[in-house]
């Protein structure tokens, strides 16, 4: 339903508004190359969820104004931006009005440049607020569309939380491996100091039939480890997975990390194939399991990797050691209000 018009602007015209919010992730659990439904070569990737960070976005829109006067809070959330125009005018061909400007701002604690889907993130955010102000509510396929268009390649963060292989770059789920993940407890921590990484300065190698191979091998293994609940075999899918991503990411202390995992007793390993944050994975019904977080918080101190949080992917998220995520607190966007930094604690 549409909101009650606000007072007219200054120059004329009501203004209209409308929220929108999206999580954020906490890297891959899998990522490669994978065969669709038809056969055909497809890059993909299963995100890890983490409740807390999330980025929120409102939507102002001035009915008789262009729709190229579209203003973006801060500034430098060109995206965001992008998918707004995309999904003005998605939304005023659906709803019969004509498509106009308006003003999107932007909040949230989202880090950038770990890995975490921040810029997928506020895009979603910015679609679901212009949606909201034109009295829509879009589907997730919908968002997904626009999200690619707006940035080229989306995280599945649009969707409902179950454990997606999705095409991030054509916004299409490739399978739904099952229902939810088995519960796991992560300790978050940060490669490379958590200094942001430049995803695009990334090479992109072709993938040749040995990569399809093993994407798909890794797969059936995390579809197997969804269906029977096996934190462990789950936990080796992503070890491998990070280990093929180094091909390319190459942190310097990746093999401590697979070290600690080792010594700590843990599932294995993810890591955020586009950025710096990592997680050890561990099984939280296996026993002794505060003594393994310690140790493994410990051990990463001494290898001066920067731990984040510890927390669980159950839905009740609770904390394992250190009491209720620190969720930190959203900032009212404004002209001077850059996005957190990457540098840790950020999480």
């Amino acid at each position: 339903m549409i909101r009650a018009p606000r007072p007219a602007a200054p120059g004329g015209g009501d203004l209209l508004t409308g929220a929108g919010y999206a999580p954020c992730h906490h890297g891959e659990i899998l990522q490669g190359v994978f065969l669709d439904g038809a056969g055909r070569r497809c890059a993909g990737l299963v995100t890890l969820p983490m409740a807390g960070p999330g980025s929120r976005a409102t939507f102002v829109r001035r009915p008789g104004t262009e729709p190229g006067e579209l203003s973006v809070v801060p500034a430098d959330r060109t995206k965001a931006a992008g998918a707004a125009a995309l999904a003005v005018a998605e939304c005023a061909e659906r709803s019969g009005q004509p498509p106009c400007g308006g003003e999107l701002r932007l909040a949230g604690d989202v880090p950038v440049g770990l890995g975490m889907g921040s810029s997928t993130s506020d895009v979603i955010a910015a679609v679901r607020a212009v949606a909201d102000a034109y009295g829509l509510r879009l589907s997730a396929e919908t968002v997904a569309r626009l999200s690619v268009r707006a940035e080229l390649a989306c995280d599945p963060l649009m969707l409902d939380g179950r454990p997606v292989l999705f095409a991030q770059r054509e916004g299409r789920v490739l399978e739904v491996l099952g229902p939810r993940l088995p519960p796991l407890v992560v300790v978050g921590c940060a490669l490379g100091g958590g200094a942001p990484v430049d995803t695009l300065a990334l090479p992109v190698p072709e993938p040749g039939d040995d990569d399809v191979r093993a994407g798909e091998r890794l797969r059936e293994l995390l579809r197997r480890a969804v269906a029977t609940g096996d934190v462990r075999l789950l936990g080796q899918v992503a070890t491998a997975s990070a280990r093929r991503g180094q091909r390319v990411l190459g942190h310097a202390e990746f093999d401590a990390l697979c070290g600690i995992a080792r010594r700590v007793g843990a599932a294995g390993v993810q890591i955020a194939h586009s950025g710096a944050v990592a997680g050890v994975l561990f099984d939280p019904a296996a026993p002794g399991l505060r003594h393994r977080v310690r140790s493994c918080l410990r051990a990463l101190d001494a290898h001066a990797i920067p731990a984040t949080r510890t927390f669980t992917t159950c839905t009740t998220t609770k904390e394992i050691l250190n009491g209720p995520a620190h969720r930190g607190v959203d900032r009212q966007a404004g002209p001077g209000t850059p996005r957190r930094p990457a540098r840790l604690p950020a999480l």
